[in-house]
């Protein structure tokens, strides 16, 4: 049984905080559809179109037929551990700091044998779940659990390794007066966060949800306004070195597209907070967190930015919103690109209309608070890159993987 992690102490001032390392990245074209699924949180070999065979590794031809049509689909992670041993000694500077290290063989039910990590509470030949996560430089490692959860299991040194759990972790929270903050920062404090700040605009207005948000144990509420860049220094420079996880959770939404609107007023808005505001985070931020990601039980570990599923694909009724925040999607690839040597991980969560005021126009399904909240916390828990919460922001994504031009056809009016 994996042993708990007890609560960190104070740091002792005078120790030196570790350098960030990370692990070999180097991967073929082939094997970074293992990060792919990885990233999503699911298990995916390649199988050919040909004879069907499941292929590990990743290649560019069947191990079998040599047909070169290899997709990647969804397969049983079952199987079952036939070898191990445990590394001792290695060269690498990652994992000189991760000895040792357990690794194991094991047969999958679905053909192919695979070499990878073994968790803690595993047992000599048992039978195993694989799961394919995200190391720290971002690339798709797999690693064998338990068939069944174990106590304390999400504890195993190399499975935290992978994960951007909230427990033990101090996280904050950019904008105390959108409507989803009291269930993200109850939805926290319930995943074991050891401290959580919110970030609150315009301090001398009330704020409606400032009773539920201060109701939760260990939260506190700091200024902070995304479209000041003084204020956002100013905090940056008084919890930088303390934040292990930021949720950027401020959004300015208003209805409308192109034509519908008769100045730029609030395309500068949305702008200015939904691209921009990211942008003055990201830059007051980062280079704290980068250089905390080997700080020990409560090292910075994950950056979460929530955009809107209509950043994949532009919905006209809210079509600048959308535009802003495709925006803030593609700053949020420039951002895994800069965080990557530092292993700091960048979650995205795409979710549809949220049952909010701004979004009283569109018809159900909507997105709960409470929904939203688990998503980012499960997210984090798992270790994933991006998160689709909702209905409608997983049908956004599965009808753009189908097809990017008919999905546009029928969000901008081509229906049948």
């Amino acid at each position: 049984m994996s042993e708990p992690i007890a609560p960190p102490g104070k740091k002792n001032p005078q120790r030196r905080t570790g350098v960030p390392q990370t692990p070999p990245q180097q991967r073929s074209r082939a094997a970074l559809g293992l990060a792919a699924a990885a990233a999503e949180g699911r298990f995916m070999l390649q199988v050919c179109g040909a004879c069907g065979a499941v292929q590990y590794p990743p290649r560019d031809a069947c191990s079998k037929c040599l047909s070169v049509d290899l997709d990647w689909q969804d397969v049983s992670p079952d199987g079952k551990l036939i070898a191990e041993t445990q590394v001792r000694a290695t060269t690498d500077l990652y994992f000189r700091r991760q000895l040792p290290v357990r690794v194991g063989t094991v047969k999958l039910d679905v053909g192919p044998s695979v070499i990878c990590h073994v968790h803690g509470d595993v047992a000599e030949s048992a039978d195993v779940r694989l799961a394919i996560k995200l190391d720290r430089s971002g690339q798709g490692v797999m690693m064998a659990l338990p068939v069944k959860e174990t106590p304390f299991m999400e504890d195993d040194p190399r499975l935290r390794e992978t994960s951007c759990t909230p427990r033990h972790r101090r996280v904050l929270i950019t904008d105390a007066r959108n409507p989803n903050t009291p269930a993200i920062v109850s939805a926290l404090n319930s995943a074991g966060a050891e401290k959580v700040f919110v970030g609150l605009s315009e301090d001398w207005r009330p704020n409606r949800y400032h009773d539920e948000i201060m109701a939760v144990p260990g939260v506190e509420v700091l200024p902070l306004d995304v479209t000041d860049g003084k204020s956002v220094e100013e905090l940056a420079a008084e919890l930088g070195g303390k934040t292990d996880i930021l949720i950027n959770n401020a959004r300015y939404v208003r209805p409308g597209g192109l034509m519908t609107r008769s100045d730029t007023v609030f395309a500068q808005n949305e702008m200015d907070v939904n691209y921009l505001g990211l942008m003055r985070l990201a830059q007051a931020f980062g280079p704290a967190m980068c250089a905390r990601t080997a700080d020990g039980t409560n090292s910075a570990v994950a950056w979460v930015n929530i955009l809107s599923a209509y950043a994949i694909a532009n919905l006209p009724d809210y079509g600048c919103f959308s535009a802003s925040n495709a925006a803030a999607l593609s700053l949020s690839q420039n951002m895994r690109a800069d965080f990557r040597t530092s292993g700091l991980r960048v979650l995205n969560v795409f979710v549809g209309p949220t049952d909010d005021d701004w979004h009283q126009e569109l018809p159900p399904p909507k997105v709960p608070a409470k929904a939203l909240a688990g998503s980012i916390v499960q997210g984090l828990v798992d270790g994933l890159e991006d998160v689709y919460c909702g209905d409608v922001a997983r049908d956004v994504i599965e009808r753009f993987r189908a097809s990017p031009k008919i999905q546009e056809r029928e969000m901008t009016g081509f229906r049948s």
